[in-house]
């Protein structure tokens, strides 16, 4: 019975312990959103780092989007050298290594080191959101194209796991070291040490039992792999009006993701600045909102796979708009809570659901350059969203209800333009160009 269970929803010659290893990276790499971007870092680069000056949090904001920049620019190429190579694990020991490197090196950032930390966080972004492109394109060779949703769902779910335990250890040392009497400038670098390192433990099962599936492909240019890579993508650009619906979703793709990647950077930072949360009570915050984004991406997962792509993607985007309209108008931490709960559920089951519908719209021999294209849409949305955002809290003196007022608008574009995609059409375009 159990083996009927599995060969439903994995593809052939795959097992749990691998699908396991596979799920394992995203619990891994979550610690790092969840310390660096999302809850410590962020907030601290922005009172200590830049100084608590009006234009903190666009510095950070702008810090993020160099860095997504960079990966919107290697993206597709890095893609399309793993499909042409058969290279996506080798790459991924690579971007982690980097990650986990750079975050370290960011513990010895201080009180107004302004630039290093600029710097450090530029490289350590880089070097994840690379990671989180290739991680992404092994699904269609683990899941089964209509048990995707599912695998997805349970990567995430795992994912926001990982995230509360990298915060659960780093809260548990911040209360330690308050009670030592230690200042926030001695014990923010030591919760990058315990992120950095339960990255690196924590990724050691993907290595050792995630399988590299795919086979190098025949070299249209021999050993040059510039022309090679280049010569790809440039077809790649050609052939992308056969593609529209993955298209049309790619550019739906770009705003919602615009709204979600604003949340998730300035989340702390509305928390303290608006709702006067103090550092232990946006810890806490967080911790909640990993638990329901976890209950989200697992429960939503297995949802897509029985009402759809797009039915679940619309309900996600929905609960977005009124998450946004609650925090606006927010006068209390319970109403606060309340909406930072909404976004934990929409959080884990639209980033999972997303990655589902690209997966179910990428060709067999493709997958990794696809996802490619996938990161370079989730990284412009966060170059957008989150510069957006810092414009207008920076021109309007710290108006963050404004600036959390117009972040609402990504979402509604983006449930306009999902309403135009056919899965059915777009999984046709995928199997007819293989």
């Amino acid at each position: 019975m159990a083996s009927k269970d599995k060969s439903t929803y994995l593809a052939a010659n795959v097992n749990r312990r691998e699908v396991w290893s596979w799920a394992m990276f995203d619990f891994a790499n979550s610690g790092y959103t969840t310390v660096v971007i999302t809850t410590i870092f962020n907030a601290y680069f922005v009172s200590m780092v830049a100084r608590n000056q009006d234009w903190g949090t666009f510095a950070w904001t702008a810090t993020l989007a160099v860095s997504y920049a960079l990966i919107i620019i290697t993206a597709p190429i890095i893609g399309i050298y793993a499909d042409a190579y058969a290279a996506k694990k080798r790459l991924l020991f690579f971007t982690s290594i980097g990650c986990i490197f750079f975050t370290l090196l960011l513990s010895f950032v201080g009180p107004g080191d302004l630039w290093l930390a600029i710097f450090l966080v530029i490289l350590a972004n880089f070097f994840f959101g690379t990671g989180e492109n290739l991680i992404a394109a092994f699904l269609p060779e683990i899941a089964k194209s209509n048990s995707l949703g599912k695998i997805s769902g349970l990567g995430w779910s795992l994912g926001y796991i990982g995230g509360i335990v990298s915060l659960g250890c780093s809260f548990a040392y911040v209360l330690w070291a308050q009670e030592q009497g230690h200042q926030s400038e001695q014990y923010i670098p030591v919760t990058l040490l315990i992120t950095a390192s339960l990255f690196a433990i924590s990724c050691v099962p993907t290595f050792l039992y995630l399988k590299e599936r795919a086979q190098p492909q025949p070299l249209l240019h021999g050993r040059n792999v510039v022309k090679e890579v280049f010569s790809r993508l440039s077809n790649t650009i050609k052939q992308l009006r056969n593609f529209r619906d993955l298209t049309r979703f790619l550019t739906c793709l770009i705003f919602y993701q615009a709204g979600i990647q604003t949340i998730v950077v300035i989340a702390a930072i509305y928390a303290q600045q608006v709702m006067g949360f103090n550092h232990n009570d946006t810890i806490l915050l967080v911790v909640l909102v990993n638990v329901t984004a976890a209950v989200g991406a697992f429960v939503f997962g297995i949802i897509q796979d029985k009402i759809g792509h797009i039915p679940t993607i619309a309900l996600t985007l929905i609960g977005w708009i009124i998450m946004v309209l609650l925090a606006w108008g927010a006068q209390d931490h319970a109403m606060f809570w309340f909406a930072a709960n909404i976004a934990g559920l929409c959080l884990g089951a639209s980033q999972s659901a997303g990655r589902a519908l690209v997966a179910y719209f990428s060709p067999l021999l493709r997958r990794a350059e696809f996802f490619g294209l996938w990161g370079l849409a989730v990284k412009l949305s966060s170059i957008i969203g989150p510069i957006t955002y810092g414009l207008i809290s920076w021109i309007s003196h710290g108006d963050h209800r404004l600036a959390m007022l117009i972040t609402g608008s990504y979402f509604i574009i983006g449930l306009f333009i999902l309403m135009g995609v056919n899965v059915k059409r777009g999984r046709q375009a995928a199997l007819n160009n293989q």
